[in-house]
């Protein structure tokens, strides 16, 4: 046990030697993706938006490949699980809103 104890500092260091890089590419993809949208994005957002209805009016969405109707579902899903887990944060409780 005491040699448990005496390699806890070294291992504490090694662990934090190994952790730094990644939490150091963790924080730089961060700040880019994690940022809410600026006044300059709001134009960008706007012709995307356009975009997707003129798509959906066109029938673009038919001539999509398989590999991008896929990426297309799973982003799309990605937003519904957001806003699930959003609400389930925001309410509090996982099941019905506390009254």
């Amino acid at each position: 046990m005491a040699g448990l104890v005496a390699k806890l500092p070294a291992m504490g260091t090694s662990l934090v030697n190994a952790a730094r890089p990644r939490l150091a590419t963790f924080v730089k993809y961060a700040r880019v993706e994690l940022t809410p949208p600026s006044p300059g994005d709001i134009p960008a957002i706007q012709k995307g938006v356009q975009e997707l209805v003129k798509s959906a009016r066109t029938g673009a969405w038919r001539n999509l490949t398989v590999k991008e109707a896929t990426v297309n579902t799973l982003v799309g899903a990605e937003i519904v699980f957001w806003f699930f887990i959003g609400e389930c944060i925001g309410k509090g409780s996982v099941v019905g809103y506390q009254v």
